[in-house]
């Protein structure tokens, strides 16, 4: 079940988590968690092929949806152990961002007030193979040129993007994020 919310935030009702993605989308509480190890690279991870959702597909570290009741930040440290076998550390709350991305492959739609978060793995990944293909550590210019060249979540330009002054205060400006 996922938790429905207003163009606030504020929860409204919970719907199961399919339903909620079928168009034209429901608009739910989500997070995205973006995870850097010592030399200010990113952890990507490529979405494992039994996904019914965006299936092989590149995305931020983490990404998923509270149980209702649970806070973000409480659901994106449990996911990020549960799909990676690890728990980040200084994880700080990055802001929020609204969307509504359709992804014309399956049909579902992304339609989410999504709660982002940063910080970093500084432990041995220990993907979970039922969520997770493959990892990768990125710089901002190995990033550019693998999205370029890969397919990504229809959502991961648009958290990048509203993650980035929480990123850039987390790797420094020399990084390039």
């Amino acid at each position: 079940m996922l938790e429905l919310v207003d163009e606030s935030g504020n929860t409204i009702g919970t719907a199961e988590k399919l339903s909620a993605h079928q168009a034209p989308g429901q608009l739910h509480r989500a997070f995205s968690v973006f995870l850097f190890d010592e030399q200010g690279r990113l952890l990507l991870q490529q979405r494992a092929l039994g996904k019914y959702h965006s299936p092989g597909v590149w995305s931020n570290t983490c990404c998923g949806h509270p149980y209702p009741g649970e806070s973000p930040f409480a659901a994106a440290a449990r996911r990020t152990h549960e799909e990676l076998g690890i728990s980040p550390s200084l994880m700080a709350e990055a802001g929020t961002v609204r969307y509504n991305h359709p992804d014309p492959d399956s049909g579902l739609v992304e339609q989410e007030y999504n709660h982002l978060f940063v910080g970093l793995a500084q432990a041995r990944l220990r993907p979970d193979p039922e969520e997770i293909g493959d990892t990768a550590f990125v710089t901002a210019q190995e990033l550019a040129k693998l999205h370029a060249e890969a397919p990504f979540s229809a959502w991961f330009m648009t958290v990048l993007d509203a993650a980035r002054p929480a990123i850039r205060e987390l790797t420094g400006e020399a990084a390039g994020w």
